[in-house]
């Protein structure tokens, strides 16, 4: 019987572990549900890792278990194996493809952040280092040092502006307006968003199905991380430096906030919500939430607490107190 060659057998296993590869590639379920413009670009470049991951690792375990088999002590042999002092060609192989796949891996990243709208944002302005520039950076011996020098005011540039960090517009936006603008704010432990041209302030983010959303993200104390996985995008909210965050959300329903930057004690309990709403519904809810919080500042300015009496001050807490109206009354007595 007539031995298949071992070449055939090489180019059998690897048609299998490519068409493998890349179902698997395709067809995970690793991953939540896409609701942003900007996931499917992030979904193609962790499919293609996980291709790439998912037939390496068949190719070195599988390698491992037919060498088990194949080499495995038989009894009575006792043998010394066969003496390999190393294969040139095959560690020229086995070094140049990890690199390949490396170096395009690379390429493909910073594609898909360009489309995604990072360098936009990031254009990494010069920052000079004169000595007048450190004199103004508060915070620091050397500052306190140069500020005291006798430099001539005409030689001290005005302060560089505040370089923007983060995710913007993609190639196609640049230079438009967003749709909606959002201030976010992080703390210890929770998100404040604030809607600056409808004075709107919530602890519930709400943007517009299709909407292009710009997020301009603080932090008051440390730092935390604005993370939305069924949008893909996550920017860390740092104190004194402001961060941006653009996107589109394609699908309506309701996504978790989560804090992805250990920041205390109860950071597992930093979470929000982003509801995505049709437009209908996201100028409802914004007008709703206009009128409530304007009557609310009406009843706060028209009611003096030096003008209540006890039992009248005390009134709209007494039922949540379980207090009665008789314990009311005996206490203003």
């Amino acid at each position: 019987m007539q031995q298949i060659p071992v070449s055939l057998w090489t180019l059998l296993a690897g048609i299998v572990v490519t068409v493998l590869s890349i179902w698997v590639g395709q067809n995970h379920s690793l991953l939540p549900i896409q609701a942003s413009q900007q996931a499917p670009l992030v979904d193609g470049f962790f499919n293609v890792m996980l291709s790439i991951a998912t037939a390496l690792f068949l190719v070195v375990e599988g390698t491992i278990v037919i060498f088990l088999v194949k080499y495995r002590h038989r009894p009575g042999d006792d043998t010394d194996g066969v003496h390999v002092e190393g294969n040139l060609p095959l560690e020229v192989f086995w070094t140049a493809v990890p690199s390949i796949i490396v170096l395009c891996l690379g390429i493909y990243s910073v594609d898909v952040f360009n489309r995604m709208g990072g360098f936009e944002v990031g254009s990494h302005p010069h920052m000079p280092h004169s000595p007048a520039h450190v004199a103004q950076m508060p915070g620091s011996a050397i500052a306190a040092t140069l500020s005291d020098a006798s430099l001539d005011e005409s030689e001290i540039p005005s302060p560089a502006p505040i370089p923007k960090i983060g995710i913007g517009a993609t190639p196609t936006e640049l230079g438009k307006p967003a749709d909606l603008v959002v201030n976010v704010t992080g703390m210890q432990f929770a998100w404040l968003f604030d809607y600056p041209e409808s004075g709107v302030n919530t602890g519930e983010l709400h943007v517009p199905v299709g909407a292009d959303v710009l997020l301009n993200i603080s932090a008051t104390d440390v730092i935390h991380s604005f993370w939305v996985p069924q949008f893909r995008l996550k920017q860390d909210a740092i104190p004194g430096i402001p961060t941006q965050l653009r996107f589109v959300a394609t699908k309506p329903g309701t996504y978790p906030v989560v804090c992805t930057e250990l920041c205390g004690g109860y950071h597992g309990s930093m979470r929000a919500q982003v509801v995505v709403d049709t437009p209908q519904e996201f100028e409802s809810w914004l007008s709703e939430n206009r009128i409530a919080q304007q009557q609310d500042m009406q009843k706060a300015v028209a009611s003096n607490p030096a003008d209540l009496s006890t039992s009248e001050f005390l009134a709209p807490h007494a039922q949540e107190m379980g207090v009665t109206s008789a314990t009311l009354a005996q206490i203003q007595k």
